[in-house]
């Protein structure tokens, strides 16, 4: 081969270079020449020999060895395989969750987590979606915010608000494989949340629309915009929108005052100038190149058929799958440690272990009658005042909620009869808890169920990996056979 030739290959996002076209931007191309991979290099020598051959010096005639520099790209690959490395280690998700807390956001170990899976998602056939509740003020939009951070941000779409027609008008591949960030769901009309449910349901939108054509005559066209894409978004009224939260996991904000110790501890050590940002911003760019990393499989999950969901959660069939989807995520993120079985990777029992305890949180949610913040009030409540009746600044002393928010989930507790309004408005109204549900006991059975499953299967698998199979029924056969 000759010395000057230099053989590299490109690894396209999509089946071929006409579809990528399609669905990225002409830059795509760009990129991937800058990402492409030498071949016939060596990582071992920057060097490579050449012989000169000396004629008419007056010198006799020999080889002569030069050392020339290469101008090559693989001095980088150490670099560049270090997010690979990442992903082979042990404990990869405890890594991956002190490596998110290193970017910035402080607490929330399992939903932070859980949200970061979410998003990654928008690689996938089938992306996930995501809705943090919290009170106002309480940091749902910060998190959501910091997870955008840490994807290719070329891939980030973020909105403050959607109007009723806006994703009606996309081009048809412009949110192929994007992640839409909604920094306030509360915002949007229903004509925009229908549309939204609808693309997250069916990853289509269909519309029928009126255009000019060349003679300035209205015409009816059919307008179509594909949309495989991850999203997260941000409210404080949950239960307004049960019908996106059915297609969506939902995480609660932790309002606990351990939580908000621990953010205030951060804010104080920031100011002082405690933190490095660099560690921050290089944790930042490192998380992206191990999302650049990871690529899409389909996943088989051998285990599917033997852990099932509580009884009692509300729309289980929609739960469950989900709780699939984030089984399959788990597995995703271990691809370099998982085995492939003609092309499929190969959940093991290790990844449903961790989507129990990730999802956990999310799943009791979906059996809660209360959505997030409004339990933790209401737990609040119970342990300040059990059988006394209270005032309204009573509550506000125990819980710390300002008057407009400590009222609604006054209202809400009331019309669910978690609550008992007494006396009359003229005189300030006193409350009473009517209904003590006892949550605790919901989360111990969900945990000792779920436990139990884990474990029949451990020892399931173990006994399979003992016994061959077939080993069991011959070895019946053979013993009839000798009597």
């Amino acid at each position: 081969m000759s010395p000057r030739i230099t053989l590299s290959t490109v690894e396209l996002p999509n089946n071929d270079v006409n579809e990528t076209l399609q669905l990225h931007d002409e830059e795509i191309f760009t990129k991937l020449l800058e990402e492409r991979k030498f071949i016939f290099s060596t990582e071992e020598s920057d060097t490579r020999l050449k012989l000169l051959s000396v004629e008419n010096t007056g010198i006799s005639t020999k080889t002569i060895k030069v050392t020339e520099e290469v101008p090559s790209r693989n001095r980088t690959r150490a670099d560049d395989l270090q997010p690979i490395n990442f992903l082979e280690q042990k404990d990869l998700l405890k890594s991956l969750n002190l490596l998110i807390e290193k970017a910035g956001i402080i607490g929330e170990e399992n939903s932070r987590l859980l949200l970061f899976l979410i998003t990654i998602s928008y690689l996938n056939k089938s992306p996930l979606h995501g809705i943090v509740q919290g009170s106002s003020g309480s940091g749902k939009t910060h998190i959501i915010s910091r997870i955008a951070d840490l994807m290719p941000q070329e891939d980030v779409l973020r909105f403050t608000r959607i109007t009723e027609s806006s994703l009606y008008n996309w081009g048809e591949f412009d949110l192929f494989q994007k992640i839409i960030i909604i920094e306030d769901l509360d915002g949007l009309k229903e004509d925009a949340l229908y549309a939204l449910r609808e693309f997250i349901s069916n990853q289509v939108l269909r519309s029928s629309v009126t255009i000019k054509d060349k003679k300035g005559n209205n015409k009816s066209s059919h307008k179509i915009v594909k949309g495989q894409f991850s999203s997260l978004s941000a409210t404080t009224k949950g239960e307004l929108y049960e019908d996106n939260m059915n297609r969506s996991f939902i995480i609660a904000i932790n309002e606990s005052e351990e939580q908000t110790e621990k953010i205030i501890s951060y804010q104080n050590r920031r100011n002082a100038g405690e933190i490095d940002r660099n560690i921050q911003e290089k944790a930042i760019s490192f998380i992206q190149k191990i999302v650049r990393n990871l690529k899409h499989y389909e996943v088989i999950n051998p285990f599917a058929t033997q852990i099932q969901l509580p009884n009692n959660v509300k729309n289980k069939r929609r739960l469950n799958e989900m709780f699939q989807s984030i089984i399959k995520q788990i597995t995703l993120i271990h691809q370099f440690q998982r085995e492939v079985k003609n092309g499929f990777l190969v959940t093991e029992i290790e990844d449903i272990e961790n989507a129990v305890e990730i999802l956990f949180e999310s799943i009791i949610l979906k059996i809660d009658e209360l959505d997030g913040s409004l339990r933790q009030f209401f737990e609040k409540l119970k342990k300040a005042f059990k059988e006394e009746s209270f005032t309204r600044f009573d509550a506000m002393e125990v819980t710390g909620f300002k008057k407009t928010q400590l009222q609604f989930y006054l209202n809400d507790l009331v019309r669910l009869e978690y609550l008992k309004q007494i006396g009359f408005a003229n005189k300030g109204f006193r409350y009473k808890i009517s209904y003590s549900d006892n949550i605790q006991k919901v989360r111990k059975d969900l945990k000792e169920a779920f436990g139990k499953q884990l474990e029949e299967l451990k020892v399931n698998a173990t006994e399979h990996k003992r016994t061959p199979n077939g080993s069991k029924t011959n070895a019946r056969i053979l013993t009839k056979h000798d009597e």
